[in-house]
């Protein structure tokens, strides 16, 4: 019996003419989407043509890029596509792979900080403030001019509103601080 095989293994994949990808590592044909969910799996493999032995990787994980990007999952901006073929030929073609491969790695170790930093910007949402001082005033209006704090379900530490102009400088404020706070966001 043979030993199991470790997630470093390299498993190779036949591609045979009539467009067929062959998992040597489980004896079963697969789909350019399980190549794409191994990708995710950080299992490497290689895909070789079955009938020459040449390793068409390459071309196959473009084939999954080409195949994500039409389904309407896309990530490759045309500028950016436009830029990176402008540079076959150039003089910069041999620096351009270790460039993005580069890039590519210093984004998915910073990937957990950008997410949290990402998170943390959108926890003090000033627009999911703004909706809920506007429906308390919805309410308000709602129940003619009574605010929650003035009637029964009113919740703990609810403020009265106040009718008429001081309605309006209320606003005003509101959405001065709102501004505040995207300027700082955004800032």
């Amino acid at each position: 019996m043979a030993a199991p095989r470790s997630p470093d293994d390299v498993v190779i994949i036949k591609k045979y003419a009539n467009r067929r990808l062959y998992d040597t590592e489980s004896s079963t044909y697969i789909t350019l989407e399980r190549l794409a969910e191994m990708v995710r799996q950080k299992r490497d493999f290689q895909v070789v043509d079955a009938k020459t032995g040449e390793d068409i990787t390459r071309s196959v994980l473009t084939q999954i890029i080409m195949d994500e990007e039409a389904r309407g999952a896309t990530m490759l901006p045309v500028n950016f596509l436009r830029q990176l073929i402008s540079m076959y030929g150039d003089q910069m073609q041999a620096v351009v792979p270790q460039y993005l491969e580069a890039s590519l790695d210093q984004l998915q170790r910073n990937q957990s900080q950008l997410r949290e930093t990402m998170a943390g910007a959108f926890a003090a949402n000033p627009f999911a403030e703004m909706a809920r001082r506007n429906m308390e005033m919805f309410t308000a209006a709602a129940r003619g001019g009574k605010t929650a704090a003035d009637t029964e379900e009113a919740p703990a530490g609810a403020e009265a509103a106040k009718p008429g102009a001081d309605d309006l400088a209320a606003l005003k404020a509101q959405l001065a601080e709102l501004q505040r706070k995207l300027d700082k966001l955004s800032g």
